[in-house]
């Protein structure tokens, strides 16, 4: 156990990585107009995100693309700087900066990228990229042959075996799996206590992105690691993570537990998302299908006030127009940013297969 996990333990805390009220807006370039007009617009790209990350479980952050996912594993990988809000790393606020700091920093959180081809160096070999992470970290040993014992522990823990087949290869001669397991085994020599693991399948075959989920779900176990999954595909959430976060326009409109989370939706967006979801069992007519929402995601340079999701819900209400809904807890830890569940508590709160019902103040709001 390195000195800072070992710190953690004794804090007596299992959160490792924490968010609270994150936010990064983009400042756009200014037009002619905009100087005109004094003013600076911005890519609302994160608004007010919170979230945990624990040692040994698995968090999802799910939604469609543009929704402001990557943003936020790089706000935590600390590749970019906050607009506003705070990261805590250990229970302690961090701002990683760069040079010592932040490679104090990266020694506990590691990003772990979309595309394996782009994220590994095409020029040099597996050796090499393996070796400049040890070294950066200082874990490469003190001679050739620790070294070489080092690079095929990190080989061996993702499965790449024997390593000594793998390890003079250069990136365009292995499959995408192979390059995915690489950049796992480079992440993994920093010794860290959390990976960020941004879509890490999506470029992947469909037949060996499941050896790939299995593979981070053992080093989760074997490492006790906190993992953030990001990813688009809410049926993946359901089977690798503990905890699933659903965001929508830069904002995260539900979380709670996968399986409640995937089974018993809230939000609606969260039923657009499953209802999206191919399903051989889910077989119904189509006059029997309930209206989930249709259309584009919003602009994030002025998104619509309110409820973000509103120009899209088929359940919008006025006031969803025009205040934004705070967190509403529902039964089982479960909760949802939705006005519809405004006065709804845990006893009240029903979800039954395509229904949802919810009671509030003697009054049922059919879904």
């Amino acid at each position: 156990m390195t000195t800072d996990q070992s710190e953690t333990v004794r804090t007596g805390t299992d959160v490792v990585l924490e968010a609270r009220g994150v936010t990064k807006h983009f400042p756009l370039r200014r037009t002619a107009r905009d100087l005109f007009a004094r003013k600076r617009r911005s890519v609302h790209a994160v608004d007010d995100v919170s979230l945990r990350l624990r040692r040994g479980t698995v968090t999802a952050l799910v939604g469609e693309s543009g929704s402001g996912k990557s943003t936020v594993a790089r706000l935590l990988a600390q590749l970019y700087p906050l607009t506003s809000g705070e990261i805590r790393l250990g229970g302690e606020p961090v701002v990683a900066g760069r040079g010592r700091s932040f490679r104090r920093y990266v020694r506990r959180v590691q990003l772990i990228f979309q595309d394996p081809f782009a994220s590994l160096n095409p020029v040099h070999t597996v050796r090499y990229h393996l070796t400049r992470a040890l070294k950066i970290h200082d874990r490469a040993g003190s001679g050739d042959k620790e070294l070489e014992q080092a690079l095929a522990d990190l080989l061996n823990r993702v499965q790449l075996t024997p390593p000594q087949q793998f390890l003079d290869k250069f990136p365009h001669e292995l499959s995408g799996g192979q390059r995915q397991r690489v950049a796992i085994a480079r992440a993994l020599g920093a010794d860290p206590q959390v990976l960020l693991a941004d879509e890490p399948v999506s470029m992947l075959d469909v037949s060996i992105r499941l050896g790939v989920l299995n593979l981070l779900r053992d080093l989760k176990e074997r490492l006790h690691l906190a993992i953030l999954y990001i990813t688009h595909d809410i049926a993946s959430a359901r089977y690798f993570a503990d905890t699933t976060l659903v965001m929508y326009a830069g904002r995260i409109v539900e979380g709670g537990d996968s399986e409640t989370v995937t089974q018993r939706p809230a939000h609606p967006y969260t039923q657009l998302l499953i209802a999206s979801a191919p399903d051989p069992d889910r077989i119904v007519a189509q006059e029997e299908q309930e209206e989930t929402g249709t259309g584009e995601p919003p602009s994030l340079i002025a998104p619509p006030a309110g409820c973000r999701f509103h120009p899209r819900c088929p359940k919008a209400m006025e006031r969803c127009r025009t205040e934004l809904p705070p967190r509403f807890d529902l039964a089982d830890g479960q909760w949802a940013a939705c006005w519809l569940y405004e006065g709804v508590g845990a006893r009240s709160y029903e979800n039954e297969g395509t229904g949802t019902r919810a009671s509030a103040a003697g009054k049922e709001v059919s879904r």
